[in-house]
């Protein structure tokens, strides 16, 4: 009777939930497509702009619309998924996903589209962070190593991947859809991965999830909205007066948000964006390396889809295609990094830097050679010999920024990488792809191009010292 009564009193403990590998490929596929549908659009924006009547200011819009609603969101978005359940939150934010890439998609006018691309970046925001959350929270151990390393993969694989799918479904044109198709693709994708997400993904958030944080969340986006809006539109609106206005006024912003957050964190809540999260040494150096990264990456896939567009008389799909090496290559490298973490620790990142700066080298001499016959065959060397260094520095990094986060933190944490990622992805937008256009009615599009690649190798210089701050070995 003893052990009868002593056996109903013991209650096995419950199974921490486990995200097996079709729940990892629907991740992965929710992952990817934010990242695409940034640059998806770089080669669809001339057919755009003659079909919708769109002015270039117009245009940047759709762009940065989507940038700007998308990074301001996503931190929110992660601590959204912590409070409520990130399943539920990813769900959600898909369907979102699918129903606004519709409305792009079926935008009568230029503004429509721009208002549809703003909440198409938005619903990216509910749905992203809880990808990397997901795997920090149902993952451990080799199985987590190795979630993240397909992550960073499928990031840097999306981005390239993206310009090429552009290209390709632009020139298409399927059932007289034209630059259209490229939001459309979207519809049936995010079905499919709803209906896997229903089945394979897990229900997980934080044991102790906090409020939001609202004045943390205006903030933030206050200084967000003053740093990357006049950025992102001023060159295309002829630099306004409030342009001006609002990088005055970024400083200030930034100043009370950190000021905001320092507060609730010394007083024991949990803010926005906690400052002692920055207090881990691998989060902290990793993250300032990933900004000159995702600059140089994101302004380099811009300006290369105009010059072989507006310059060199490329075609979409052939422009989208010049950077298939890119693509095959990223992915390839991308999946022997954690054998080369686990025998040589962060100098891969420091080697895939060195590689990357003789890519990106060889770039600028073709461009210099071969002007303006340059396509997939003179790009070839420099691209494929750029993509593995790129694959040897970005999946590597996303583990490192979270290998020291604790689960409970994994919604927060993710966030913050994913906001300052997309960000830096915007400012690159915003400097590389201003200065190429500014410098183009003056020094044509060849000069302007190699001016612009050697702002990118100096940015890879710096990306390349700061990964001898690296810590040595990831958790």
């Amino acid at each position: 009777m003893t052990e009868t009564l002593t056996s109903r009193t013991v209650r096995s403990p419950v199974a921490a939930p486990q995200l097996g590998g079709l729940g990892l490929f629907t991740v992965l596929l929710a992952a990817a497509l934010p990242l695409i549908d940034f640059f998806i659009v770089n080669v669809a924006l001339p057919t755009m702009g003659r079909d919708l009547h769109a002015s270039e200011a117009v245009l940047e819009l759709v762009v940065a619309g989507y940038g700007l609603s998308y990074a301001v969101l996503l931190v929110l978005g992660g601590r959204l998924g912590d409070l409520f359940g990130r399943r539920t939150f990813f769900l959600g934010g898909m369907a979102a996903f699918g129903l606004t890439s519709l409305a792009c998609g079926l935008a009568p006018n230029a503004w429509t589209l721009v208002a549809a691309r703003v909440a198409q970046g938005a619903a990216a925001a509910a749905m992203l962070p809880q990808v990397l959350a997901t795997i920090q929270a149902a993952t451990g151990g080799q199985r987590r190593a190795r979630a993240m390393g397909l992550y960073g993969a499928t990031a840097g694989l999306s981005m390239v991947a993206g310009q090429i799918l552009g290209g390709v479904l632009v020139a298409a044109d399927v059932l007289g859809t034209g630059w259209r198709s490229v939001f459309l693709v979207n519809v049936p994708v995010v079905l499919v991965g709803l209906v896997l997400a229903a089945r394979a993904v897990p229900e997980t958030r934080s044991p102790r999830p906090e409020p939001v944080d609202a004045p943390g969340t205006v903030l933030l986006a206050a200084s967000l909205l003053t740093l990357l809006a006049p950025l992102t539109e001023g060159r295309a609106a002829g630099w306004p007066w409030w342009t001006w206005l609002s990088l005055a006024a970024f400083p200030f912003a930034a100043w009370a948000f950190y000021a905001v957050e320092r507060r609730a964190d010394r007083e024991g809540r949990t803010p926005l964006v906690p400052p002692s999260l920055f207090a881990l040494v691998s989060l902290r150096r990793g993250l300032v390396m990933v900004v000159p990264f995702s600059i140089g990456f994101s302004g380099f896939m811009f300006v290369i889809a105009v010059a072989l567009q507006r310059g060199a008389g490329r075609g979409p799909v052939a422009a989208g295609l010049a950077l298939a090496p890119m693509a095959i290559v990223f992915f390839a490298v991308s999946l022997c990094g954690p054998r080369l973490i686990a025998r040589h620790g962060t100098r891969v990142v420091t080697a895939g830097g060195l590689i990357q700066a003789v890519g990106v080298a060889l770039i600028a001499l073709a461009a210099w050679r071969a002007w303006p016959d340059l396509g997939v065959v003179e790009l070839l060397p420099g691209a494929a010999v750029a993509g593995a260094g790129q694959a040897l520095q970005l999946p590597v990094l996303f583990r490192i920024i979270l290998s020291e986060v604790p689960p409970a933190r994994a919604g927060v944490g993710s966030g913050v990488m994913i906001t300052i990622q997309q960000s830096a992805l915007a400012l690159g937008v915003a400097t590389l792809g201003s200065l190429f256009l500014a410098l183009v009615p003056g020094t044509g599009m060849r000069d302007a191009l190699l001016v612009t690649l050697l702002a990118q190798l100096a940015g890879v210089a710096v990306t390349t010292a700061l990964s001898l701050r690296l810590p040595r070995a990831v958790g």
